[in-house]
């Protein structure tokens, strides 16, 4: 199960105790630090977003957590997702993007639980992760191993992307422009261990993801969306909604009522009709470049939620163009056969030529290709 889809409920519960939100309890440490477009600070921690103390990595005070109710598939990594605004700014709601203020800071942490010697853990818990110390909640150092922190600033002129890496001795985070590569052996449940690297973006790949609008190539958020965010959290204040949340901390202005927000289920809620939930793990992990605008808008394949076209969608659909993406088969989705669908080789597939999303994953994700599989197999009709 993807770890990022909705942070579990035992993570949760963790979540909710925590203290130094918007508290204060933390008052000696140094506020955040925003720097210029032209000034890209060697260390994460000089932007004081977060702070390792006593072990334990921190969200400094007002750098909020977040979590989505699908998150995007990265090699089983779990993530810590963060806001920060400039005090006194706030974004404007907007259904599809929001329009952040100048200076917002989003940050996305990839790390693993640690197993045993060099290993890594796949786990859908998040329970071993978290401390509770004399700061609230934290992540603990001693059970994770961090491997990248991203940033998103937004600037006068747009959204730059910032990518630092975790030195092995997990003290601090370097700015690499050119991206990193780490071989990891991540240990299942059943004790197999799947042998992989770890591949960390470099600036241009991240714009390539982030730009949904290729025309324009802007780059902006892909997650913190109002469907991807319309679902609770427990706060230190108790659990609330996030979009609400947000409104209340001062991020956030113009939020509609609750019933009338778009909202995506967690791919792994089986309470959930199974359309919505394959339509939304597609939104999230390929509906970025598979839209009317997005960097495979030539393809005429779109997967962002709000399509209706079942052809466009890609049933029936010859590729536009043949070569190994199409492992011999000749439309993108054919009703009930999965083993004869375009769609389901390419998720399914590790060949760099073939896979996709072709960024941001070396494994294949077992769970979200049984949950494609489970979708195209229950579908009716023919492509004869």
């Amino acid at each position: 199960m993807n770890n990022s889809v909705s942070w579990g409920g035992v993570f949760l519960l963790i979540m909710g105790a925590v203290t130094l939100l918007f508290g204060g309890c933390d008052k000696h440490r140094p506020p955040v630090t925003l720097f210029s477009m032209d000034t890209i600070p060697e260390r994460l921690s000089d932007w004081n977003l977060v702070n390792i103390i006593d072990g334990a990595f921190i969200p400094n005070d007002r750098v909020l957590p977040y979590g989505l109710n699908t998150g995007l598939f990265t090699d089983y990594a779990h993530k810590l997702r963060t806001v920060w605004m400039p005090m006194g700014t706030s974004a404007n709601y907007a259904e599809e993007q929001f329009d952040y203020p100048v200076g917002t800071v989003l940050t996305k942490t990839f790390y693993y639980p640690r197993g045993a010697g060099e290993t890594v853990v796949r786990t859908d818990s998040f329970a071993s992760d978290y401390v509770v110390g004399r700061w609230g909640e934290a992540l603990d150092m001693q059970a994770v191993r961090l491997v990248e922190t991203r940033l998103l600033v937004k600037r006068e002129n747009g959204w730059q992307a910032i990518p630092y890496i975790w030195n092995a001795e997990q003290t601090e985070a370097v700015y690499e422009i050119a991206g990193d590569i780490t071989p990891l052996k991540l240990v299942a449940d059943s004790g197999d261990v799947s042998t992989f690297t770890y591949v960390v973006p470099d600036a241009n790949q991240c714009a390539g993801c982030h730009a949904d609008n290729f025309t324009g190539k802007e780059i902006s958020p892909l997650g913190p969306r109002a469907r991807h965010l319309n679902r609770t959290y427990p706060y230190s204040s108790g659990t609330e909604n996030q979009l609400s949340h947000w409104q209340k901390a001062g991020y956030l202005r113009g939020v509609p009522e609750l019933a009338l927000l778009p909202s995506l289920p967690s791919y792994a809620d089986t309470s959930k009709p199974l359309e919505n939930r394959a339509r939304a793990y597609l939104d999230i992990n390929c509906g970025h470049c598979h839209n009317p605008a997005g960097a495979a808008d030539t393809s005429g394949l779109m997967l962002h939620y709000s399509e209706t076209d079942r052809r466009k969608l890609g049933l029936c659909k010859p590729p536009v163009a043949a070569g190994t993406g199409s492992g011999g088969r000749v439309f993108a989705i054919v009703p009930g056969e999965p083993d004869h669908s375009i769609l389901n080789f390419r998720v399914e597939s590790r060949d760099p030529g073939a896979m996709m999303p072709e960024l941001g994953r070396s494994l294949v994700h077992e769970e979200g290709v049984d949950l494609l599989r489970q979708w195209v197999a229950a579908m009716s009709g023919s492509c004869s």
